[in-house]
């Protein structure tokens, strides 16, 4: 089973919210739509879901073109961020609904929603109704109602986005192994870079309504093609700078420079534009971390054992993540110590050249 989107766009009045877009889902792995909020997220799932009109292209549902067909003919599940269950339903007769719809036989239909409940772990709760639910237990229902209908086609549209955090690690957590082996094509849209590489499988990163990168997702992550990648593919914000390059030396701003290694000391000299994720700027001293930047701190930020701090250092605003509590001073000056062997390095139309 695999869902394929040929030169697919939608337009909104006379402006192109989608733009030509390629691209083939299958199964056996999580379909992960990144990007933030407005990139088109959720305007490509409505398309692929019959929500919206196509205004080009075509789409195939196991080789057979889709475009044409409305919601219900595709068999297809829709998760939203929101928790959409019918308030006067019972938990079972929201999860039965879309059965009862199809017209399946009794039997089969307590089967069905007696195994996904079990899944969900709903079955305590399958004579209460949605307002007698936490979020988390709405949201569980929304999911059981899309693996007891067993979709071709799985639409999950920032389904964590309003739980609270302990939720939604337990969910994000469960929710590959829920699909797993189902033979749905599972699409799963998110704002939060650390998801999708929770979730795995591939990953298409989302900006203005075009698909930026496509492939593996712990792929695109390592290499990025395009600096716009990388910007879609990092939170804290990757962090960018012009660099000049001559011989094998990079020099940074007025005062910082390093030696060049690998591919990036056999570009032709000129003007680049390097990126480094967070994560590789620290707050001191190592083996990889050797070249100095002096940053003026303007925020620090303390998240469990990690501690960031945004700077702003004589070429740019930066951002330092480092493990541990680091004694960070807002409004002073600090030390930070880049790895130049994690940096990216982009041609000046921001294609990757090292």
């Amino acid at each position: 089973m695999a869902l394929e989107l040929r030169n697919i766009t939608k337009r909104v009045g006379g402006d192109l919210h989608i733009k030509p877009t390629n691209l083939v889902l299958e199964t056996g792995h999580f379909n992960v739509l990144l990007g933030e909020t407005g990139a088109g997220k959720t305007s490509l799932i409505k398309l692929m879901a019959g929500l919206d009109p196509i205004a080009s292209g075509q789409l195939f549902m196991d080789g057979e073109d889709v475009t044409a067909q409305n919601t219900q003919t595709r068999n297809i599940s829709l998760v939203h961020q929101f928790f959409v269950n019918y308030p006067h339903m019972t938990v079972f007769d929201n999860i039965a609904s879309p059965l009862r719809v199809a017209g399946m036989a009794k039997s089969e239909l307590e089967d069905r929603v007696a195994e996904a409940a079990d899944i969900l772990q709903l079955k305590p709760m399958l004579d209460r109704r949605p307002h007698e639910l936490s979020g988390g237990q709405q949201q569980r229902c929304a999911l059981a109602r899309a693996i007891a209908k067993e979709s071709k086609a799985v639409f999950l549209d920032e389904p964590l986005a309003n739980l609270d955090y302990k939720l939604r690690e337990e969910l994000r957590d469960q929710l590959p192994e829920l699909f797993a082996g189902r033979g749905a094509v599972v699409v799963y849209a998110t704002s939060e870079p650390e998801e999708a590489l929770l979730l795995g499988g591939k990953t298409a990163l989302m900006n203005d309504g075009c698909v930026a990168q496509f492939g593996t997702t712990a792929d695109i992550y390592r290499n990025p093609q395009t600096l716009l990648a990388a910007e879609i593919f990092s939170d804290p914000p990757i962090n960018v700078a012009e660099i000049e390059k001559r011989g094998n030396e990079a020099k940074m701003g007025f005062n910082i420079s390093w030696q060049l290694k690998g591919d990036a000391a056999n570009l032709a000299d000129g003007n680049y534009k390097i990126a480094v994720r967070a994560n590789h700027v620290l707050p001191f001293q190592t083996e990889e971390a050797s070249v100095p930047i002096t940053g003026h701190v303007l925020v620090t930020e303390l998240s469990g054992s990690e501690s960031s701090a945004h700077f702003k250092a004589e070429m740019a605003d930066w951002v330092s993540l480092a493990r541990g509590v680091h004694p960070y001073h807002v409004g002073e000056d600090h030390q930070f110590f880049m790895n130049p062997s994690e940096c990216f390095v982009f041609a000046p139309d921001g294609t990757l050249v090292g």
